[in-house]
C-alpha cells in the first residue's frame, strides 16, 4: 500500500543530488556500498556461530537453546558490540565533522565524569 515506486525515488535521488552535490554523491554511494556489505559479513558471521552452536549442542546431547545460555548472551553482546564498532567507524570516515563531534563529546562526558 506504501511501497516506494519509480516517481519516489526519482524525487529522493534529486533531492539528494540537490543537498549534497554531485562530486560527493560516489563517495557516498561507495560508503553506503560498504555499509551494506559489512552487515551482511556480520550476519553471515551471526548465522555462522549460530550453526556451529546447533551443531555442538546436538553433539553434546544438551537441549538449552543457544540464547538462555550464558555464552550465547555474552556472544550476541559481541557481536553487537563488534557492529556498534565497524557501523561507527564507517559513519565517522564518510563524514569529517561527526569525528570531531563525538571528540567533543567524548571530553565533555569526562569533564561531566570529573564534575560529578
Amino acid at each position: 500500500m506504501y511501497g516506494i515506486g519509480v516517481p519516489e525515488i526519482l524525487i529522493i535521488a534529486a533531492i539528494l543530488l540537490f543537498i549534497f552535490g554531485a562530486k560527493r554523491l560516489p563517495g557516498i554511494g561507495e560508503g553506503l556500498g560498504k555499509t551494506v556489505k559489512e552487515f551482511r559479513n556480520i550476519k553471515k558471521e551471526m548465522s555462522g556461530g549460530k550453526k556451529k552452536e546447533e551443531k555442538k549442542e546436538s553433539e553434546d546431547g544438551d537441549s538449552v537453546p543457544p540464547e538462555s545460555s550464558g555464552a550465547g548472551a555474552d556472544l550476541a553482546g559481541a557481536i553487537q558490540n563488534k557492529l556498534t564498532k565497524k557501523v561507527t567507524d564507517t559513519v565517522m570516515a564518510q563524514l569529517p565533522g561527526i569525528k570531531q563531534a563525538k571528540q567533543l563529546k567524548d571530553k565533555a562526558d569526562k569533564i561531566k565524569k570529573f564534575v560529578s
